[in-house]
């Protein structure tokens, strides 16, 4: 229910035409049913003793149904069934009314009688609905007409009706402008031959063709085309719709989910869109409960993973969050995005390196989170393999400042981003990362023995995921590149597979592996992967990368095979074979049961790595991450890419066997 202070001219002014409809609906209900005879005449004073009362009990039905605070612009299903129940109400009031009060105390007889009470509910509905629908027509058509006169062009919708639904709601409301909708193509038999408001439902995504040179026939020629989420799942065939539109000379766009909240509106279809699985069912109502109002921490938050959750965190309702960066451009650039969202978060940036351990602990201290997502790490595979020392530095000690810091500080949780390259690592990346999973497994069990196996005090957890398109330093950017500057396109290996999954839906299952973990029942699981599909080979995404520039491999564009590099491997794995799997029943989330070395040991690598590093001794660091995590299996120390190829060759011929 609506505070009264919300309250504006406009909703008295709609309050006021609800009492002289509900007004004028009992008067005619009186007047029909007595035929504006002497029995009306007759009962006429009564019922303006009665009126008064009976309309300040309707003003404050109306309140309590929010009939009075709905737009009359976007009236629909909902508030047609808001004014039935109040109409209901009222009548039922008329009824006790008629029955208990006035009837039998003081006219001796019914005063309104069963017939016009029922007339007076049929009219009640009629008058609240009448003004209602003529100003929602008029808004419609209006909006229709400037739609038509504004340059609008014609436009074709891709998708099933359920979605084309949703567009045409947002070009009445006037969200999505500059477009007319002329038709839609379904990919669903059930739709065809229907219209959809007033929009025909021309056909299958397969006749986009006969439809295209049918109105141009009858020169009424289609420019542009629209694909809807439906359009993009893979029975649909996106990719061919894609290039078939673009044959025919339409501009294409898409219109985004909207089950994240996004307002509706149009945007360019990247090659991204076409590369993906269907995104898991992620359950938005279980994120905002964990994130509203809390004080959140990200790390890294200007790179592509940290500024994405930093958005999502936002969305979600946190109250209060700092951003953490070395990057003064990245930094300056995420606050800016997050500003312009109008947000009602207290967003801070500050600059700081996660390897200044004071400064970490200080600044954690001073903000007092809820929740740290750790997402700065040293990434690019071949770099770290050259400056191992680095990698260390910021992987593995940059990670024990975060966890530690975030514990002193009173965090519920931290959650870290690992990779699926810790897993048997090959790569300093993977190396580093799996080292610091361990430390935040071993840190994340002493707590929990602290507490007797009950829920700690807080939680560390590490999620694992692959690639994410068009993150800094993918291969999905740096082919664009290649494409527009004419390629050749560079593959390391014809082989090379990799998953890959949107930045959005990874953060989104971040966050609901947080959930899981800080459930009331503590998990007994530290280590979580998310479901990443099937892995897609990445020859193959260079040639429809190609195709849907429109141009053809090896004959426009060229191809050509580098040789892997440093610290690659030709396929990911998602679990180590010491580490079981668990069924947490969350989808799109997997996880690992724990398997860490004890804290003391892990202390004992910590201090070694600690004065290696002061000494810059890469033999003793390779030696005790060597001893640390006996798995490992890279090649880089030679720095021979041959050896490294044919390293992994023989892993993934022993793993296939």
């Amino acid at each position: 229910m609506t505070r009264f202070s919300h309250l504006t001219l406009r909703n008295f002014l709609i309050a006021l035409h609800d009492l002289l409809a509900t007004a004028a609906a009992l008067f005619a209900a009186f007047y029909l049913r007595f035929d504006g005879g002497d029995g009306f005449f007759i009962r006429l004073p009564l019922l303006l003793t009665i009126l008064p009362y009976f309309l300040a009990f309707s003003v404050v039905v109306f309140f309590v149904f929010n009939l009075t605070t709905t737009k009359w612009r976007f009236i629909s299903l909902p508030d047609a069934l808001n004014i039935i129940r109040v109409s209901t109400v009222l009548t039922v009031a008329l009824l006790v009314l008629d029955y208990i009060f006035v009837a039998p105390n003081v006219h001796g007889t019914f005063f309104l009688g069963k017939v016009t009470i029922v007339l007076y509910w049929f009219l009640e509905i009629s008058f609240l609905s009448a003004l209602r629908l003529a100003y929602r027509y008029f808004r419609y058509t209006r909006v229709r007409r400037h739609a038509r006169t504004e340059d609008a062009a014609p436009t074709l919708l891709i998708g099933r009706a359920a979605d084309a639904e949703v567009l045409l709601r947002g070009i009445e409301s006037g969200a999505i402008k500059r477009i007319w909708p002329v038709g839609v193509l379904s990919p669903s038999a059930s739709d065809r031959g229907q219209s959809i408001r007033n929009v025909p439902v021309l056909g299958g995504i397969d006749d986009i063709e006969d439809v295209i040179s049918d109105y141009a026939k009858r020169k009424k020629p289609i420019t542009r085309a629209v694909m809807t989420p439906s359009a993009f799942e893979s029975d649909a065939h996106p990719e061919s719709v894609l290039m078939r539109a673009r044959r025919l000379g339409l501009i294409v766009s898409r219109m985004p989910s909207l089950e994240s909240g996004d307002t509706p509106r149009l945007t360019s279809i990247a090659v991204e869109d076409l590369l993906l699985r269907p995104s898991e069912a992620i359950d938005y109502a279980r994120l905002e409960a964990l994130i509203r109002g809390k004080a959140v921490i990200v790390t890294g938050g200007g790179g592509s993973i940290g500024s994405e959750i930093c958005e999502r965190v936002v969305a979600f309702g946190a109250a209060r969050l700092l951003i953490v960066e070395h990057s003064e451009p990245a930094l300056y650039a995420i606050t800016e995005a997050l500003a312009e969202h109008g947000t009602s978060a207290a967003v801070e940036g500050r600059i700081a390196d996660i390897r200044d351990r004071e400064r970490v602990l200080r600044l954690m201290a001073e903000f007092k989170p809820d929740i740290v997502f750790h997402a700065a790490a040293l990434k690019h595979v071949p770099i770290l393999e050259r400056d191992w020392s680095e990698g260390v530095k910021t992987n593995i000690f940059g990670s024990i400042n975060v966890a530690d810091a975030a514990f002193a500080a009173g965090a519920e949780a931290m959650v870290m981003i690992s990779t699926d390259k810790a897993i048997e690592p090959v790569s300093m990346l993977g190396l580093t990362k799996r080292f610091a999973e361990m430390y935040c497994q071993a840190l994340d069990h002493d707590l929990s023995m602290q507490t007797g196996g009950s829920r700690p005090p807080m939680r560390l957890i590490s999620v694992r995921f692959g690639n994410v398109l068009a993150s800094n330093g993918s291969v999905v950017p740096k082919f664009k590149a290649q494409i527009e500057a004419g390629g050749p396109v560079t593959v390391t290996h014809p082989d090379m597979v990799r998953y890959f999954m949107t930045i959005r839906e990874a953060c989104d299952l971040v966050i609901t592996a947080a959930t899981h973990a800080l459930a009331a029942k503590r998990s007994n699981v530290s280590v979580y992967v998310l479901n990443m599909g099937q892995p897609v080979k990445i020859v193959d995404l260079a040639e429809r990368m190609i195709r849907l520039s429109g141009l053809q491999p090896g004959y426009d564009i060229e191809i050509t095979f580098t040789g892997m590099r440093p610290g690659e491997r030709l396929n990911e794995i998602l679990f180590a074979s010491e580490e079981p799997t668990v069924e947490i029943g969350v989808a799109g989330i997997m996880a690992a049961r724990p398997n860490e070395p004890p804290m003391l040991t892990l202390r004992k690598w910590i201090a070694g790595l600690e004065q290696a590093i002061a000494r810059d001794d890469r033999a003793t660091i390779r030696t005790i991450l060597k001893d640390a995590v006996p798995e490992f299996g890279s090649n880089a120390e030679s720095g021979d890419p041959s050896e490294v190829m044919a390293s992994v060759a023989v892993s993934g011929a022993g793993k296939s066997a």
